[in-house]
């Protein structure tokens, strides 16, 4: 599946229709972030569960900043409309399969009960 251009117009109908988004936060003057690029390509063709968005943080300030997208590249994953991770760097791929594996193997429905606990 190839990336989906995530924007302040398109991000509530992304993320409120898909259970398993991950956001790639970069920028076209970004080194690490233009390195970064064909490896998370090529690990969104190997989850056809996930939707795979990106954000250029100078088109979308505002979506970057409520992310608090301070250094880019960022990744940022959404399971349930929640957000269960959000960090600066770029990732080999087997650190972002890793990643994904993670993020499938948490119990959300035990994080949302243990978040309504501490609110």
């Amino acid at each position: 599946m190839s990336t989906v251009e995530l924007t302040a117009a398109n991000f509530d109908q992304v993320v409120s229709e898909n259970d398993f988004v991950i956001i790639d936060f970069w920028a076209d003057w970004c080194m690490p972030c233009r390195q970064f690029a064909p490896t998370y390509e090529k690990v969104s063709g190997n989850h056809d569960d996930i939707v795979f968005a990106s954000v250029d943080t100078e088109a979308e300030q505002q979506l970057a900043a409520a992310f608090d997208v301070r250094s880019i590249p960022t990744l940022a994953v959404i399971r349930d409309k929640t957000v269960i991770y959000a960090q600066p760097g770029a990732l080999p791929e087997k650190t972002l399969e890793d990643l994904i594996q993670q993020a499938r193997d948490i119990d959300m429905d035990k994080l949302k009960e243990e978040a309504a606990k501490e609110a």
